[in-house]
């Protein structure tokens, strides 16, 4: 009985086998595919991975947080190959078919994020030294199935990878982006969706502009009217909106799991309208002035002289601190032309030390170089070289954001249906073909935290306007700061940013289809 069980075992195990072979291996050419960022080495061995319903994703026992990836992983694969994409733990590599997800202390020269991908005919292993390596190279590894494989229903495949390894390390820690929500407003699931997109490309801060002339954003329990009546509307008089704390705790932990970090910024002493409308104690005169729904700015200002508006900022970043996990809260400081540079001065000093007392860095935009700022600050240049060089003399890191490079609400040309000029026009060759830290003689790739592009929403309203202004150009920014600069260039860019057009279009992402580019149509 014990011999004939055996035998049927073993012809059911042979059975399975021979039911569904490994499809034979289709050369191909690592070499030769679309990445961005385009990583920091590569080398190609000619053969391919299929990935088929037999795959599963096994990820290192013990890592909460690798389980996880692979859930996202196997979530995104799903839709476009049909296939079940099992997520299991494994004390040791898998048998042959399948991705293996692991941490290898090892590797601490990857850092943070960086993380290697070697793809045999037999299996696909991605490691890193931390977590959020392993989810960098998760990216890659999508970007690297055929474009279909991100849309959102079945596609026919095959879902072949090209063999080789990708060791990849990023060049700055801080890639981001900028979302002004106070314009005019996005929704919790707007803004999900633009922390995938960057998340697509390796982006890693997404920076919310919380408050400004037209609008607060985010609830603040100590003082309610900031959202019962500062967050009713918007530019050209639509409703607003506002995030309940709860809603912005979501994306804070949505964006977690993406390894980007939050920064939220409450815009002072200027770009106060919505605040002064809302508690009148904070103006001067003691007197609320109306709802402002227009654009123009620099005419508002907090009362620096009366102590109820430290008490104020002091609750405000409070609030938001015990919110945010993330080490910086920004503060603005721009264009607050309404208050002399005798109170702009002490104001933004005092306002750094509440930041402090509350556990956080301070973040300013680049008028606030004028102030004490030191190693414990950070001044992000959008504007004003010389508030730039004042900055790194005194010692504060930077964020660049210059304007006329990366400021996403810039028309692309002069029929762009949507953005702004005053900062002229932004093509795509323009977004890409610039260096951080080759803009402003003095200023050094050492003096830099990274990069920012901010996406202000004067005339946006709509996840298809931010879609339209933030691609292709938003792909740019990621690879500057991403990848080495030696490594990058106008020719090897464009038709790699060409073939992402598919990519977009399974995405649903409706983006700008700048003529410079010969995007792929298929």
């Amino acid at each position: 009985m014990l011999r004939t069980s055996f035998f049927l075992l073993l012809a059911l195990a042979l059975l399975g086998s021979c039911s569904e072979p490994r499809q034979p291996a289709v050369p191909m050419d690592l070499a030769q595919h679309a990445l961005i960022p385009v990583p920091a080495s590569l080398t190609a061995t000619g053969s391919s991975f299929a990935l088929t319903a037999r795959t599963s994703i096994y990820v290192q026992a013990g890592s909460e947080e690798l389980a996880r990836t692979g859930a996202y992983l196997a979530d995104k694969l799903r839709p476009a190959t049909g296939f079940p994409l099992q997520v299991q733990n494994a004390a040791q590599a898998p048998g042959a078919g399948h991705i293996y997800l692991k941490l290898d202390p090892a590797a601490a020269g990857l850092g943070e994020e960086g993380y290697e991908l070697a793809i045999t005919e037999s299996l696909v292993t991605l490691s890193a030294a931390q977590p959020a390596g392993v989810f960098r190279g998760v990216q890659t590894l999508r970007q690297l199935l055929p474009a279909s494989v991100d849309a959102a229903s079945p596609q026919p495949g095959p879902w072949n990878l090209p063999s080789g390894t990708i060791r990849d390390v990023p060049r700055f820690g801080f890639r981001g982006s900028m979302l002004d929500v106070a314009r005019h407003f996005f929704g919790v699931d707007d803004v999900k969706r633009y922390i995938d997109l960057m998340a697509y490309y390796k982006l890693n801060v997404l920076h919310l502009h919380l408050s400004d002339d037209q609008g607060w954003r985010i609830e603040i329990k100590s003082w309610p009217n900031l959202t019962a009546h500062g967050g009713k509307t918007e530019v050209g008089g639509g409703e607003g909106g506002f995030y309940t704390q709860e809603q912005y705790s979501d994306l804070v932990r949505y964006a977690a799991e993406r390894y980007i970090l939050i920064i939220p910024e409450i815009d002072m002493p200027g770009h106060t309208n919505s605040a002064l409308a809302s508690y009148p104690e904070l103006n001067c005169n003691g007197k609320a002035p109306d709802l402002y729904t227009g654009t123009n700015v620099g005419f508002s200002t907090l009362c620096t002289d009366k102590e109820i508006t430290y008490k104020f900022v002091d609750d405000v970043v409070r609030e938001l601190a015990a919110l945010t996990p993330g080490p910086y809260i920004h503060l603005g400081g721009d264009e607050s032309h309404a208050t002399k540079k005798e109170d702009y001065i002490p104001f933004v000093n005092r306002v750094r030390g509440i930041v402090q007392q509350h556990g956080k860095t301070m973040i300013g935009w680049d008028e606030t170089a004028q102030t004490s700022v030191d190693s414990t600050s950070v001044v992000q240049l959008w504007a004003s070289k010389e508030y730039g060089l004042e900055a790194v003399r005194k010692g504060a890191p930077l964020i660049m954001s210059p304007a006329n490079r990366v400021y996403l609400d810039m028309q692309y040309d002069s029929t762009s249906r949507l953005g702004l000029h005053w900062a002229g026009y932004i093509e795509v060759d323009t977004a890409y073909l610039w260096d951080p830290a080759d803009l402003v003689p003095g200023i050094a790739e050492a003096d830099l935290l990274g990069i920012e592009a901010p996406l202000w929403s004067e005339t946006i309203d709509s996840m298809d306007d931010i879609e339209y202004l933030a691609f292709p150009r938003l792909i740019c920014y990621a690879e500057i700061a991403w990848s080495p600069k030696a490594g990058r260039n106008w020719d090897s860019f464009k038709p790699r940013l060409a073939a992402h057009g598919p990519r977009l279009r399974a995405m649903e992402v409706d983006f700008y289809p700048s003529a410079r580019v010969p995007w792929v149509q298929k």
